[in-house]
C-alpha cells in the first residue's frame, strides 16, 4: 500500500513539472512529497529523476516507470468517479427479497415507480414466504415481518399493518373454532391468535392446521376455494373482491411490524436508500389499505 502511494506521488510530481507543484495539487508539504520520492529511489534502487534547483528530468528508468505510475493514478480516477456516479443517481442491480403478499403490494409496485424514475435501475425480485440468509443467496435487501435476530444486518422499521382472520362469506356464521384452519409453515402446526376490541376485552384463539403450505398464495387460493379459513394481511384483503371477509370484525389482532434489512452496514449504497426511503413512505402514508 505504501509503495502505491509512493508510486502514485510520483506520477504527479511528472505531470506537475515539480515537487513543489505536486506538493500544492496533493495538498501535502514539499518536503513530505519529496521524503517519498527518496524512498521509492531508495527501495528500487535506481534514480528516477534528475532534479536542479530549476528543471527536473527524467532517468531513462523513469521514463518506463512512470508509464506504469501514471496508470495507477488514471485507474484510481476512474474507480473513484465512478463510485461517485453511482451514488449520484440509482443504478445497477439490486437483489430484494420480501414474501410474496408484500412483494405483490408493496415492493413490486414500488420498484415499478422507480424503474421510470431511474432507468438504469436492475432490480431483481425473489418472492419467498421463507426468511432467505442475506449473505447466501446475496441479497441486497430484504423486507421482513418483524425484527431479525441476525445482529449482522441493518434493519430499518419500514411500517406496519394487521392480519386479519378471513374466510368465504358462508362461514361468517359458523363457530371459528369448528372450521378447518389453513396455515402458511412459518405458523406451525399449532398456534394462537390474541384478538381484541376497543372497548378493552380479549379473546385467545388457538387451533392446529389443517393443511399446511409453504406459499401465501396457495393459503390464498385454498382459503378462497372455501378449504377453511386463515389469516391474511389488511392490505391485501383491503384490495380484493368481497368473496373473502372478516371473520371477527369487531376485533383485531396486534400489529405486525415490517423491516428493511441490508449487510451494508452504515453506508448502504444510494440504490439501497432509494428503495428503502419509497417503501417506508408507500407504507407510511396507508396506500396499502386504499
Amino acid at each position: 500500500m505504501k509503495r502505491l502511494r509512493q508510486m502514485s506521488i510520483f506520477a504527479h510530481i511528472i505531470e506537475e513539472g515539480s515537487v513543489s507543484a505536486a506538493a500544492d495539487k496533493l495538498d501535502l508539504s514539499k518536503s513530505v512529497v519529496s521524503q517519498h520520492l527518496k524512498t521509492l529511489e531508495q527501495d528500487l534502487g535506481v534514480t528516477l529523476l534528475k532534479r536542479t534547483t530549476r528543471r527536473q528530468t527524467l532517468t531513462q528508468m523513469g521514463e518506463q516507470f512512470y508509464l506504469s505510475c501514471k496508470n495507477i493514478n488514471s485507474i484510481a480516477t476512474v474507480a473513484w468517479e465512478t463510485a461517485q456516479q453511482n451514488q449520484a443517481e440509482p443504478q445497477g442491480r439490486i437483489r430484494i427479497t420480501a414474501p410474496h403478499a408484500l412483494m405483490d403490494t408493496l415492493v413490486a409496485p414500488v420498484i415499478a415507480d422507480l424503474m421510470r424514475q431511474y432507468p438504469k435501475l436492475q432490480p431483481e425480485l425473489i418472492n419467498d414466504d421463507q426468511h432467505l440468509d442475506v449473505m447466501e443467496h446475496d441479497i441486497d435487501l430484504a423486507i421482513r415481518v418483524g425484527a431479525s435476530p441476525d445482529s449482522n444486518l441493518k434493519q430499518k422499521r419500514i411500517g406496519e399493518f394487521r392480519d386479519v382472520l378471513c374466510g368465504t362469506a358462508e362461514m361468517q356464521y359458523h363457530d371459528i373454532s369448528s372450521l378447518p384452519y389453513i396455515a402458511n409453515s412459518w405458523q406451525g402446526k399449532s398456534f394462537e391468535h390474541k384478538f381484541h376490541s376497543n372497548n378493552g376485552s380479549q379473546l385467545l384463539f388457538t387451533s392446529e392446521a389443517n393443511c399446511i403450505s409453504n406459499s401465501f398464495h396457495s393459503c390464498l387460493a385454498l382459503i378462497q376455494a372455501s378449504a377453511g379459513i386463515g389469516i391474511i394481511p389488511d392490505f391485501y384483503l383491503a384490495q380484493m373482491s368481497p368473496k373473502l371477509i372478516n371473520l371477527m370484525p369487531e376485533m383485531s389482532l396486534p400489529l405486525n411490524t415490517v423491516y428493511a434489512l441490508n449487510s451494508f452496514s452504515n453506508h448502504p449504497p444510494l440504490v439501497i436508500q432509494i428503495c428503502v426511503e419509497a417503501l417506508a413512505l408507500r407504507l407510511t402514508n396507508n396506500d396499502l389499505h386504499q
